[in-house]
């Protein structure tokens, strides 16, 4: 699924304070730079497992916003999972945490932010929450919220 481009500096110019800024400031790994779909969360700690699930299933051009708590300890997504993710028509994947192989990653058209990477795999063990509101910096994300992301940063619909 190809999407046209949208700046979020001409998002932010035009329409302002209606959306949130993330500060924090996250890495491309995805082939794909700019991306925009409504908001699928997922708050977990160093374990992928719902990651994993939830990538498996269609995406209808959405985009996993994942609170990893910034950890960069585990990797929460590599390329298998990314693979599955773009398979399923998924617009990209925001990691408040860590990937793995970034090689990989950066050949999908895929848009995938993330913190850093590591190549040490998590366990599964499906722990953490889907869909309930949560908090990347001092930005809250509600699921159904827009997302928009590009070289310049990631705008959230308030």
């Amino acid at each position: 699924m190809q999407q046209d481009p949208i700046s979020t500096a001409d998002l932010y110019d035009e329409y302002g304070e209606q959306f949130q800024s993330i500060s924090i400031q996250f890495q491309d790994f995805g082939g794909r730079l700019a991306f925009h779909g409504p908001a699928r969360t997922i708050k977990c700690h160093e374990d992928n497992g719902l990651i994993k699930e939830t990538l498996s299933f269609p995406g209808n051009g959405a985009v996993l916003v994942v609170d990893g708590g910034g950890s960069l300890r585990y990797a929460l997504m590599g390329d298998m999972i990314a693979a599955n993710a773009e398979a399923n028509g998924w617009a990209g994947v925001l990691i408040y945490g860590a990937v793995r192989d970034r090689a990989a990653l950066a050949e999908l058209a895929l848009g995938v932010k993330a913190m850093g990477s590591n190549p040490r795999k998590t366990v599964k063990r499906g722990h953490g929450v889907v869909d309930e509101v949560i908090t990347i910096g001092d930005v809250a994300i509600r699921p159904g919220a827009m997302v928009y992301a590009d070289i310049d940063g990631v705008l959230v619909e308030r």
